[in-house]
């Protein structure tokens, strides 16, 4: 049986974090401050994906529906990047190169959707985030999240 996104074991933060579940609104951007951004996050569904763009990238992304997502600053200093024949498309500063989001299209993801990096997000301390693991690699997605890494082959 496969687990789905809510599946995925969840613990609570250590030393008296604070808590991240429940949907909670965070800003964040990116290095040089040109990019800025708010969001409506649950940061107790966070995943890393295995695919070699968010493998290279280093990408932890918490995933939600494009209205959630606001761009307050820096739409101008944007590039995107997407790969041919796909919907998906991530943005990048283009002075200091930072992947703050990305946005797509994925039935498996349930329709349109906004994928923030966690680790652009301002005030939040990753190390104390549980994380989920999707199979990208291998578009593997019907198999959802899972509490350890994918192999790079299945």
């Amino acid at each position: 049986m496969s687990q789905t996104q809510n599946d995925v074991q969840k613990t609570p933060g250590q030393n008296g974090a604070r808590n991240y579940s429940g949907v909670q609104t965070y800003q964040g951007g990116c290095s040089c401050g040109a990019v800025r951004y708010e969001a409506d996050l649950d940061l107790s569904n966070v995943g890393r994906c295995n695919c070699t763009f968010c493998t290279k990238y280093g990408t932890t992304g918490a995933i939600i529906k494009p209205a959630a997502f606001r761009l307050l600053s820096g739409k101008e200093q944007l590039s995107q990047y997407g790969r041919e024949g796909t919907p998906n498309q991530r943005s990048f500063c283009k002075r200091c190169g930072v992947h703050c989001f990305s946005e797509g299209d994925l039935p498996e993801l349930g329709g349109a959707f906004c994928s923030v990096n966690i680790n652009t997000l301002d005030d939040v301390d990753p190390t104390h985030l549980t994380i989920g693991y999707w199979d990208g690699r291998n578009d593997n997605w019907q198999a959802g999240m899972r509490p350890s890494p994918w192999p790079f082959k299945s």
